[in-house]
Parts: structure tokens; sequence; C-alpha cells
């Protein structure tokens, strides 16, 4: 009697939700995968296509919510193929066990050239001009354009895609001027760049002003109008890093009005878009979003991935993984990474700039065991904030020396008041700043216990207020209302105090983010020193 073969056995499928490069999907068949294509998904028939699937692939169209890895039982990793996971819950898919990783280097070249591109473009008037010529028009006056050389180009940001932007510019003579609070001075003069001090006074100055910048709630509309007030009438504007940053409305009326020269966008506040008021003016340039839309990008970008979901799929080291260190940490330290990640966010927005070098204590049971985890995640918080690309456990430490500052661990079997506790320190001029934070109960429920030596208990909350001021009566009534006025809800609130017991902080933890007018008149109350609105998911 002959016995029958057995089955062969099923091939690990991968779901590619999006187009990806060739060379990606060739990659992971000759690994024996089964690549499943299927573009254009609703999120209902996204749902429908996970069951079964070990990886999901996709780029930036597709969301990757909270319901799409449930339906996704099988899921080990959801891949981008890109830089941003904007479109990704990652929060969601930690809570899971499901890796999320992205390809952070695949597109910061073509990104660059694309920016010189659009500099170039609207420095000639090209697309302009092109446009007449193809129309039957020969309008050479009407075209006339500026030179580079010897003009001043702002950089706002001078992360990867700043900094090559920079050394390329440089070359075609240009003086390089760059807001960054944190990059270091010694590294802007490695670059060729001159720091200033405000943004304000790098748009003063700028002929050509080129944007940088993570999309975050206080990059926001960073260029409105009050900035653009104080241009000078020859600016131009490029931006290719993140949509909203700037002002789309105040951007027309000043290109309008002729208090700006021109600007070229590849992003814009609302994607995909075919209407804007920036669309019929005659001194403006725009691409649909085209900054990594290159063959070589596209290419890197696909290949990239394909190799983490093979990695991953056979159990080694994924580099480019944005939540590897949360299956890698040891139990007892892994409850720590969430408040360690929002310390170090909390930090960098109290320092509002660089600091040379971030002290982080570990004090209490967790000085026993293997803390560098928790290192890395307060990096994650503390350059997600200012850089423009995702922050991961593995680039944080290169990020991090890229911009100029060091980071010292310390140990103590002792944390005073606390079981553990973690504090960040450093200095940044003559201020020092520092918060401090721990976890208690069954439920590992996370407090923020100091900010700026002052001693406080609260949760760190997706919304924090924090309020200094003079210890006069009547301060706390004043923000209360002030906040209550603007329809926001107060979670929980805590003032703070200082070793020689002074009242002059507060805390107050919301349900939503404070808009940037209600700070305004916080901090042109009497008495208030300080105020900031921080967003810490």
């Amino acid at each position: 009697m002959t016995t029958p073969a057995p089955e062969p056995a099923a091939r690990p499928r991968v779901l590619v939700a999006e187009t990806l490069a060739a060379s990606g999907l060739d990659h992971m068949r000759a690994q024996g995968l089964e690549v499943d294509v299927r573009t254009g998904l609703s999120p209902e028939e996204l749902r429908a296509a996970l069951p079964g699937a070990v990886a999901l692939v996709i780029r930036s169209a597709t969301q990757v919510d909270d319901a799409a890895l449930a339906a996704g039982s099988d899921l080990v990793l959801v891949g981008r193929a890109g830089i941003g996971l904007d479109n990704v819950d990652v929060e969601a898919a930690t809570r899971r066990g499901v890796m999320v990783v992205n390809a952070p280097q695949s597109n910061v070249l073509s990104a660059a050239e694309h920016t010189v591109a659009l500099l170039l473009s609207q420095a000639r008037n090209i697309p302009q001009a092109d446009s007449d010529l193809k129309a039957g028009a020969w309008n050479r006056a009407r075209w006339e354009g500026v030179e580079l050389h010897g003009k001043t180009l702002g950089v706002v940001g001078l992360g990867r895609v700043g900094v090559l932007v920079a050394q390329r510019l440089l070359a075609f003579g240009m003086q390089l001027l760059a807001y960054d609070p944190y990059v270091s001075a010694d590294r802007a003069r490695q670059l060729g760049v001159t720091l200033v001090p405000t943004v304000e006074d790098l748009v003063r100055q700028a002929d050509f002003l080129t944007i940088h910048l993570p999309r975050t709630p206080e990059t926001m509309g960073l260029i409105g109008a009050e900035l653009l007030a104080q241009a000078k009438p020859t600016l131009r504007i490029v931006n290719t890093a993140r949509g909203g940053i700037i002002d789309e409305a105040a951007l027309a009326e000043a290109l309008a009005e002729g208090r700006i020269a021109g600007a070229a966008l590849d992003v814009f506040a609302a994607e995909p878009t075919t209407e804007s008021p920036l669309f019929g003016l005659p001194n403006v340039v725009v691409t649909p979003h085209l900054g990594a839309s290159t063959v070589e990008a596209q290419d890197k970008a696909g290949q990239t991935i394909a190799e983490q979901v093979v990695l991953a799929l056979r159990g080694e080291f994924v580099p480019y993984a944005v939540n590897l260190a949360a299956k890698e940490a040891n139990a007892t330290v892994q409850p720590y990474l969430p408040l360690a990640e929002r310390l170090g966010r909390l930090f960098t927005v109290l320092a509002g700039g660089a600091v040379e070098t971030l002290d982080v204590a570990y004090e209490g049971e967790i000085a026993d065991y293997d803390c560098r985890v928790l290192t890395l995640s307060v990096l994650k918080g503390a350059l997600g904030v200012i850089t423009d690309e995702p922050v991961s456990f593995v680039n944080a430490p290169q990020l991090a020396e890229a911009r100029g500052f060091a980071v010292r661990e310390s140990m103590s079997s002792s944390a005073l008041d606390y079981v553990n506790l973690i504090t960040l320190r450093g200095r940044i001029g003559d201020r020092d700043v520092h918060v401090a934070g721990t976890i208690f109960g069954k439920r590992d429920a996370m407090r923020i216990v100091g900010i700026l030596d002052h001693t406080v208990d609260i949760p760190p909350s997706g919304h924090l207020l924090v309020v200094r001021n003079s210890d006069t009566p009547g301060m706390i009534g004043t923000v209360a209302t002030a906040v209550g006025a603007a329809g926001i809800n107060i979670a929980d609130m805590d003032v703070g105090t200082n070793a020689s017991g002074e009242a002059a902080l507060m805390v107050l933890a919301l349900d939503q983010a404070v808009p940037a007018t209600v700070v305004d008149g916080i901090l042109a109350t009497p008495g208030v020193l300080d105020a900031k609105a921080i967003d810490l998911d």
C-alpha cells in the first residue's frame, strides 16, 4: 500500500496592501514567503484580508489602527515602506505584540534633492515659464528670476534632510543660517551653518527658507501670519517636510499682497488635495508630495522592508524595528518603558533647547537590572519631539550623537520616597532642567513626581499644561479659569513645591490639547513666569 505524500507546509503569507518595488517582492518570494499583493483595499476589505497573514506591508495610504491589528490576529510584523508612521498605531501594535518597522533612510536623499529642485524652480520660475511657452507665449521679461549665490538660506531644523539640503546649497555659494535649538553650536560649525536663537531671527534675515521639522502640536502653524509679517519681501519659502507646519491661508495672503516673493510646496495640511488658495498664485510652485517619489527611494524602501520582514519571521535581530525593545526588556524593567519615553519628551519640551549632557538616574529595585533599554526609551521620547524622522530604539543613539549631546547613566539602590524612580537632569544655559517619574500599584500606574525641582504627583496624560508662577494668591484660580473658559476639561491638577517650600509651579492634566491662544493669554497674566502646553502622546 502506497503511503500518500504529505501535504506541503503552507508558506507564511505576507499581505502587501500598497505598491511595493519589484525588488522587495522578489526578495520575499525568494525566501519562501507567499506574497499576497492586494492594493486599494478599503478598511473593511483590509480587515477581511488580514486573518492568516503573518506580516502586513504598507506605504502611506493604508491606516493600520487597532481594529485592523485585532483582525490580524496572526500578525508578527507591520512594515511601512518609508519613513513616516503617522498611519500606524504603534502603541496598539506594541500592546498586541506586533513589531512595527520602517525604512528610515530610504528617502532622505530624494527628499533633499526635491527640496533643492523646488528651490531652484521657485528662484527661476521654471514651471511657470514652461507652461507659458507650451501655451504659445514667449514671456522672458515676466519670468525673470534670482540667483542663489550670495543669498541667505534659512534652514528650520537640522535633521538628516535639513543637513543634506544645507550641504548641497553651500556649494551654490549661499550663506547658511539655521534655527534648531536642539543642535549644538559645535555641530553647526562643522556643517558650515550659523545658528540663530529664534525662528523669528531666521525669517527676518532669510532670502530663502526651507523647512525640515516633524509635524507635532508644537510645530503646527509655526509659519503663520505673525511670523510672515517679519519677513523680507524677497523671502521665498520651501516646504517638503510635513503639511500643516505652514498656515496655508496666511501664506496665500502674504504672497497675494506681495509681502513675500514666493513659495514652493510639496506637502499640504490635507492630502490628497486639488484645491487651495495657493494654487492660483503665479509665484507658487507645487508638487503632489513627490519628496520620496524616485525610482531609487522606492527601490530602497521596498528592499529594506522586505529584508526586515524576512529577519523578523526568522526570529533574528531587526535593525529598523521601532518598538523592538518592548519585548527584549526584563520583566521588572518593561513596565517603565512608556514612562521613560514620556519623561524624555517632557524633558525636551521643558528644556526648549540643546543640552550637552543628559543625566539619567535609576534609583531603587530597577537599578539592579540592565536599564540601557530604558535609556533608549528616554532618547526616543527626547528626540521624537525635534527630529524630522521616526526615532527607534536602534537609531536613537546615532541621532543623539549627531545633535552633539551625550547621555550618562547612574544607578542607586535607594530611591528615598519611592520603590523605583527615574530622574532626568540636564543644563541649558544657566538653567537646570529636571523631571522624574515612577510607577506604583498592581496596575503599574505611571506618575510624574518631579518637574523643574518641584515635587508634584500627576499622571503623564496625553496633554499637560505646566505653569511657573510667583507665589501669590489667586494664581491657581486664574489658570484654571482660563483653561475652563476654552472648553477644556481638567482631568487632574497638582501644585508643586520646591526645596524651600514655595508653591511656584502647577501642572494640569487635560483631556485635550491647549490652543496657543490660551497659552498666550496665561503668559500675559501678571505673576506668570512661564507656561508650556505639552503633548506626551
